[in-house]
C-alpha cells in the first residue's frame, strides 16, 4: 500500500499540481496585497477618503467606530468592505489567468503539428501516345486525338 502510494504521489500529473496551488497561493498572496496595498487606497482617496477594508455595518443595531470595536463587543457585523476588496482581488486573479490561458494556447497553437489531409484522388492522367495531361473522363487525347485505353467508345 505505501508502494502504491508513492508511485501516485510520484506522478508527473500530482507533482505540478502541487507546484500549481503553491505557486497559486503565493500569486494570491501578491494580488491581495496588490488590491489591498496598491489599488484600493487610491480608490478609496478619489471616492471622498474612503477606506474600504475598514467598511462595515453593525448588525445589533448599536454604532462602533472600527471592525476591532464591534468585533471586541461581540457583535454581529456585516463586512462589505472586505467584500469589495475580495471581488477586486478576484477579478484581478481572473484576468490575470485569462492573460496566461490566452498567451498558452497561442503558443501551442504555433507548436502545433498541422494536422494530415487526405489524399486528394487525382482528376488528371496521361496519354501514352503524347504523354500531355489529359482528364480522367476524356476519351480522346486533345493534344494527339488518340484514342485513350480503357475509355469507352460511343458509336
Amino acid at each position: 500500500m505505501l508502494k502504491e502510494f508513492r508511485e501516485f504521489a510520484m506522478r508527473g500529473n500530482v507533482i505540478d499540481l502541487a507546484i500549481g496551488i503553491i505557486i497559486g497561493a503565493a500569486f494570491g498572496k501578491i494580488v491581495s496585497s496588490l488590491v489591498d496595498d496598491m489599488l484600493m487606497p487610491p480608490l478609496g482617496l478619489l471616492l471622498g477618503k474612503v477606506d474600504f477594508s475598514s467598511l462595515f455595518v453593525s448588525l445589533s443595531g448599536t454604532h462602533y467606530d472600527s471592525i476591532a470595536q464591534a468585533k471586541a463587543a461581540g457583535a454581529a457585523t456585516l463586512n462589505y468592505g472586505a467584500f469589495i476588496n475580495t471581488v477586486v482581488n478576484f477579478v484581478i486573479v481572473a484576468f490575470a489567468v485569462f492573460i496566461l490561458v490566452r498567451y498558452l494556447n497561442k503558443l501551442s497553437s504555433s507548436f502545433a503539428a498541422p494536422e494530415p489531409t487526405a489524399p486528394q484522388a487525382p482528376t488528371t492522367k496521361e496519354c501514352p501516345f503524347c504523354m500531355s495531361t489529359v482528364s480522367l473522363k476524356a476519351t480522346r487525347c486533345p493534344q494527339c486525338t488518340s484514342q485513350l485505353p480503357g475509355a469507352v467508345t460511343v458509336p
